[in-house]
């Protein structure tokens, strides 16, 4: 019985083709917005892991002030002897990058980029997970003596030298020239929007020297050691930073210790609730589909009232009236479900290429979408059906 009901339901849909296509168009919508959503979100969201990855792990940034934007009051910068007393007394920072800031224009022969010079020592480079393409890093004796060499970033490289190697060469910041000794491999973008490899890192002592003017330091980057609390670390750090600025117990800090795993938390749980609106939103056009189907169920109950007659007449149950009707409508939100699952996967893989995020195939989110389809005939089907298995066969008969 089951099948004759389901091969009723699939000759009535195929004798009104267009009115059919035209009838799911609102879940095919509503799939494929919900399904390429969720997976863009899902992508965006490992993005923003990956690069927060790529910055290192098991890091501690450390910045004077007391939180980011207008009105926030600047702390003192760090000072060289803040540099040795965390490395001495920290017993679980494996590695401790101090960090000065610079914007300043870089030239090399008729080419010049405006681009930010980092001065540090050559903890930056293993704390950062940053990898040399090319040449090295500072010696001991250059670090020491805050000679005039750099590294470049790839950005760096192609806006002055093009794909030539710049190991060797000579570019002039400001008043100074500088020898290149090294190219880092390529990072991209980091979480924050901005270009990771658009920077010159050079020794802390040749920037605070030629650059900046004074001993201070912007921002401390902190590797903790593997297997060792990231919280005591914290906790420890900031005990050490307040005795060592003067803060009074009853004083806020005049300074932020941030970790990475805290920045991750909060930029996935952003994009996270991003996707959940942006799927939300995109479900009302399923509901919206569902009112289609009961509209157009609604007509084809109307349109074949007296062919419900004469099945009432010649025996047929009321149940078995019903089931075609709200067979019918499920095979309509199912099939409309299929193609939003095809027309969702075909759009995320292309947009995610687009947008510079990975694919992420979520069964999950199909499976669930494909059901929801499915209920929603089920609804939304459901009283067109039982008004179809209502009606008395005398009364059908004679209707025209």
């Amino acid at each position: 019985m089951l099948w004759n009901t389901l091969l009723l339901a699939l000759r009535s849909i195929r004798r009104n083709l267009m009115r059919s296509f035209l009838t799911i168009l609102g879940i095919v919508i509503g799939v494929a917005a919900v399904i390429t959503m969720v997976t863009l979100g899902n992508g965006a969201t490992q993005s923003v892991s990956d690069q927060i990855s790529s910055m290192g792990s098991n890091l501690l940034i450390v910045m004077p002030g007391q939180r980011f934007g207008p009105g926030a009051e600047a702390g003192a910068p760090f000072k060289s002897a803040d540099i040795e007393v965390i490395r001495n007394q920290i017993t679980s920072a494996r590695l401790v990058a101090p960090i000065v800031s610079k914007s300043a224009t870089a030239v090399y022969q008729a080419n010049n980029w405006s681009t930010v010079v980092t001065g540090t020592s050559n903890d930056y480079f293993e704390a950062g997970n940053w990898e040399i393409a090319a040449g090295r890093t500072f010696t001991e004796a250059e670090e020491k003596s805050g000679k005039a060499v750099c590294v470049v970033g790839e950005t760096v490289r192609d806006k002055l030298f093009g794909r030539q190697n710049p190991v060797g060469s000579e570019i002039r910041i400001k008043q100074f020239a500088c020898e290149v000794i090294g190219l880092l491999k390529a990072k991209g973008q980091s979480s924050m929007g901005s270009d990771q490899d658009d920077s010159v890192v050079m020794p802390l002592r040749t920037v605070q020297r030629r650059l900046s003017g004074s001993q201070d330091i912007n921002r401390l980057t902190i590797s903790v050691k593997e297997g060792a609390s990231i919280d005591a670390a914290k906790e420890q750090l900031t005990r050490l930073l307040r005795e060592r600025r003067n803060i009074a117990e009853n004083e806020d800090d005049d300074f932020r210790v941030m970790d990475t795993r805290q920045i991750a938390e909060t930029l996935t749980s952003t994009t996270k609730i991003l996707t959940m609106l942006l799927g939300a939103v995109a479900a009302v056009s399923l509901l919206v589909g569902g009112i289609g189907i009961m509209n157009i169920m609604l007509v084809s109950v109307t349109e074949r009232t007296r062919e419900i007659g004469i099945r009432l007449a010649i025996g047929a149950l009321e149940r078995e009236v019903l089931l075609q009707f709200l067979i019918e409508a499920v095979v309509l939100s199912s099939l409309g479900g299929l193609i939003g699952i095809t027309i969702a996967t075909a759009a995320s893989i292309f947009l995610a290429g687009l947008m510079n995020v990975p694919y992420l195939f979520d069964p999950s989110i199909n499976l669930l979408s494909f059901f929801f389809a499915a209920a929603i005939g089920v609804i939304f089907g459901y009283f067109p059906a039982q008004r179809a298995a209502g009606l008395n066969p005398i009364d059908a008969l004679r209707h025209e």
